[in-house]
């Protein structure tokens, strides 16, 4: 491919910077997104082209487009691109040429991409997490509807404590209230469970989620999860420190003058991916025996937040090698005992010596 395309992208307008590295010929122009326009412009390029653009909008529609047209897509990290600028001046007509120049030396800081139907699972988990906060919000609402009428404490989620809502007299503006809440708390309990016949569909057809499982606490959500955001794990060289980067549980370091200091974790990953492993972390730590030792070793000297999210990332990283390893969370634990008693007799060895 001889020619390079760098995209400086908005939601209604680009900026292309293109060059022609065979004959020399470069430009950069304007592009309202008129869609028939910015077709015909990628559709009327005479070879395919190398384009990039910066990871710092959704382009499904570019993407798909740019796919269907034969060009080649890459899209760069917007920091790294940033800090090779050699100006400080900034406008979309610069930005779009250093991303030109950096495809054209060969320099382009270009980020690891899900596949498409990786990107469909985790928008369909998004949704359904925000309808569940939309149905807790709910909850809370009757609760308090439940607490002005004199009602005693009983849990929102039971028929029982509900049809008891329903029957108590209240206002005119309380009745209504209550009529329109539970409307309401049908109608998404009725979507969250069209959502969740799908995402269950995607699991029980995927044998990884099926092995994850196999890790007491771990659902088929926090499996879907954890599988399609970590993509093909064979790709991280050291899964125990670049997983719990990627997924930000990392400790940030503050050090300085010989003096080792950790403070939060970055966060710097999918907060979707750190929600499901902390309820599914606490659910393992009841059962699964050595993380259970962790979390009450940790809880000696740390507070309860430092030990969740310690418990998460070592789940994570669990999680990441039964992927990259292919195996349950029997073998996985097999594993840690051998590794563990070879280790116990090369020391009784030593100590013999």
């Amino acid at each position: 491919m001889t020619l390079y395309i760098g995209v400086d992208f908005h939601p209604h307008q680009q900026t292309v910077a293109w060059c022609d590295t065979e004959s020399g010929e470069s430009e950069t122009m304007d592009l309202v997104h008129k869609m028939e326009e910015v077709r015909h412009f990628y559709t009327s390029l005479r070879e395919p082209a190398i384009v990039g653009i910066e990871a710092s909008a959704r382009a499904v529609w570019f993407e798909n487009m740019l796919f269907e047209s034969g060009h080649k897509l890459f899209v760069g990290n917007p920091v790294l691109i940033r800090k090779r600028a050699t100006s400080r001046h900034k406008n979309d007509r610069r930005d779009a040429e250093l991303i030109l120049e950096l495809l054209l030396r060969g320099e382009f800081p270009a980020l690891w991409r899900r596949p498409p139907a990786s990107n469909q699972i985790l928008e369909i988990l998004r949704l359904r997490s925000a309808l569940v906060r939309q149905r807790t919000q709910v909850y809370n609402r009757l609760q308090a509807l439940a607490h002005n009428a004199g009602l005693p404490k009983g849990r929102m989620r039971t028929l029982a404590f509900q049809e008891l809502i329903k029957a108590v007299d209240m206002d005119e503006a309380g009745s209504l209230g209550r009529s329109q809440y539970f409307s309401l708390l049908g109608s998404l309990s009725d979507r969250i469970s069209e959502l969740e016949e799908w995402l269950k569909a995607k699991a029980s057809s995927d044998t990884r989620s099926d092995l994850l499982q196999t890790q007491r606490g771990v659902g088929y959500l926090t499996a879907l999860v954890t599988i399609h955001t970590l993509g093909d794990v064979s790709r991280f060289s050291r899964v125990g420190k670049q997983v719990a980067s990627f997924a930000g549980l990392d400790p940030l370091e503050r050090s300085s003058a010989g003096k080792t200091r950790f403070g939060q974790v970055s966060k710097a990953g999918s907060p979707l991916l750190r929600f499901y492993l902390g309820q599914a972390a606490q659910m393992a730590a009841r059962s699964d025996a050595h993380l259970k030792s962790f979390c009450k070793r940790l809880a000696k000297k740390k507070p309860k937040a430092v030990v969740k999210t310690a418990a998460s990332r070592k789940l994570l990283v669990k999680l990441a090698i039964m992927l990259r390893d292919n195996i349950t969370a029997d073998e996985f634990d097999r594993r840690g005992r051998t590794v563990g008693n070879a280790r116990l007799s090369a020391r009784s060895e030593m100590t013999v010596i």
